[in-house]
């Protein structure tokens, strides 16, 4: 079945995490397979995610809802027969007086509009809701697309690391054919080997293991892509804090507790129209059967003191609409301390990502290829060359992790915002 029920979500939530889809695929997979960018996996969500659709049915009951609201109090048509199957003159339906009568209520004080105010905020409160929740189902399907696009990377460090790997174990079994080296450091250098083969194999089946649940965010349990289009080390721009921290005073999170303020006032207004009395009309005809003459009936009737009965009703609406403010200013906090947090570490690990790229890695790369040629030439242990390889493989383990850190954070920054840093 496909659904579509984020029309009015779409662009804000396109927006707001769309900044790391169609980057060119990672070199290490053929381009004819399959791939899955992030822009078609928050499409595919969109439209088929059935946690976002129960927000359509909501709509429709408070539209629903609303039309019945709209209408206004219905006229009764009653039938009254009295002095009938008595005794004495009332046997039978001889002194019988018949009343056909109709009825209904006078509305005071706006109550048909209060109603209406009340579920078109109810309405307003839904629209929000939906929007928030679509932000954290994308920024959730957002996190799980960058974990997997970190395991990609993490495969082609370990192909490295094999290629490596089995290079050393080459020049070893030169050198020890030469005599130059033990037997026992090529033993080392094979399990080497074997291990960077092991953790390539666990890698590859991580990736096979994250694909599941980054389909079930479009209601598939069979992944027909092979990899993931996308490129973990593609950043947006950089903002201040104050930036972003005025942006969440308008995101939806926020919102919402707006809505809540709008329902509560309408259910202000509406506890105050109740609390001025309605009128209930009657107007008829009876007859006489007695006599067979017709005469006309007329009736009003209102209750007394409903303004006191509903004084407790106002007050309690207005507690709970005071309640709403402490509780929003109690959300703004608790998000002001995640947003610091994500900011904070997307600056420091950005920090690591820029010195490691521009520094450590081609210094470590320069170092290992210096230390393999001494050893060859037998001026070096062997030691020291798994010494220079593991530090280099450990180096670039550490990008893909600051890399990683960086995007997840900046996925954060944006479900919060409820907008794109990147753009």
């Amino acid at each position: 079945m496909r659904i579509n029920p984020l029309n009015r979500c779409r662009a804000i939530c396109l927006s707001a995490i769309v900044w790391v889809a169609g980057i060119s695929a990672s070199p290490s997979y053929a381009s004819t397979d399959p791939a899955l960018t992030l822009k078609d996996a928050i499409a595919q969500t969109l439209e088929r995610n059935p946690q976002l659709y129960q927000y359509t049915f909501a709509t429709e009951i408070f539209e629903a809802r609303k039309q019945t609201h709209s209408l206004r109090p219905a006229i009764e048509l009653e039938l009254e027969v009295e002095n009938f199957a008595g005794s004495g003159d009332t046997q039978g339906f001889d002194g019988a007086e018949t009343t056909l009568q109709l009825s209904s209520v006078i509305e005071l004080g706006s109550k048909r509009k209060a109603r209406m105010s009340l579920v078109d905020a109810r309405i307003n409160k839904n629209h929000w809701e939906q929007q928030a929740a679509t932000l954290d189902v994308l920024g959730q399907l957002t996190q799980v697309f960058i974990e997997g696009l970190s395991t990609q990377a993490n495969i082609d460090l370990a192909q490295n690391s094999l290629d490596l790997s089995r290079s050393l174990f080459k020049a070893v079994q030169t050198r020890a054919k030469q005599g130059a080296t033990p037997e026992a450091e090529v033993m080392r250098a094979q399990a080497a080997v074997i291990r960077a083969e092991l953790q390539l194999a666990a890698l590859t089946s991580k990736l096979q293991r994250q694909k599941i649940p980054l389909a079930h965010f479009w209601g598939e349990t069979s992944p027909e892509f092979s990899h993931l289009n996308g490129n973990l080390f593609e950043y947006g721009k950089s903002e201040s804090f104050d930036q972003l921290y005025a942006r969440i005073k308008t995101s939806p999170s926020v919102q919402v507790f707006a809505s809540d303020a709008r329902i509560k006032d309408a259910e202000i207004t509406l506890a105050r129209t109740n609390s001025r009395s309605d009128i209930t009309w009657r107007a008829g005809v009876r007859r006489f059967e007695e006599t067979g003459d017709s005469a006309l009936t007329a009736g009003l009737s209102t209750p007394l003191f409903a303004s006191k009965r509903n004084r407790g009703e106002v007050k309690a609406a207005l507690a709970e609409r005071n309640a709403i403010e402490y509780a929003k200013q109690d959300s703004l906090l608790r998000l002001h301390a995640k947003l610091f947090q994500a900011w904070s570490l997307r600056n420091q690990n950005m920090d690591a990502v820029m010195k490691m790229e521009d520094t450590a890695i081609p210094a470590l790369e320069k170092a290992f290829q210096l230390t393999k040629k001494a050893y060859e030439n037998g001026r070096y242990r062997y030691q020291d060359l798994v010494a220079a390889q593991e530090e280099l493989l450990a180096t670039k383990q550490a990008l893909i992790d600051a890399a990683t850190n960086v995007q997840i954070s900046q996925v954060l920054i944006e479900q919060l915002t409820g907008t794109s840093i990147s753009q």
